[in-house]
């Protein structure tokens, strides 16, 4: 599995490449960039709120939710949810990319904190 997210990260930075050389976008023309500008820190804050956009869009196809609704709508759109997601992952993998966060440092974040929070249900959290 680590291959895919290796992977993942590897299409993601070849696509921000592809935006430094075509000049579609505001990024650095390397990373990691320095977090102590001031333009760093707002370039990563645009790019985060692009990834919470991009997850409030997954939120669209749920229409069942309003706790005041009496009608049920059975449409749901499974692939439009999938795509957000994808969008969502690709801003907060570019966050990483820029940040110079390596595929194995998030790894190994996801598994402490993954730890973390079972021995908080253990305990009672």
């Amino acid at each position: 599995m680590s291959d895919k997210l290796d992977m993942m990260f590897k299409l993601q930075e070849g696509f921000m490449r592809s935006l430094v050389d075509n000049k579609k976008d505001d990024l650095p023309a390397s990373w990691p960039i320095d977090m102590e500008k001031k333009v760093s820190q707002k370039l990563c804050r645009d790019i985060i709120l692009r990834a919470v956009e991009e997850a409030f869009e997954a939120l669209r196809p749920l229409k069942n939710w309003k706790p005041h609704r009496a009608t049920d709508v059975p449409d749901f759109d499974r692939e439009e949810v999938l795509e957000e997601l994808v969008d969502t992952l690709k801003y907060l993998f570019e966050f990483c990319i820029l940040l110079g966060f390596t595929q194995q440092e998030l790894y190994d974040a996801f598994v402490k904190k993954d730890e973390v929070l079972h021995e908080r249900l253990r305990n009672g959290y």
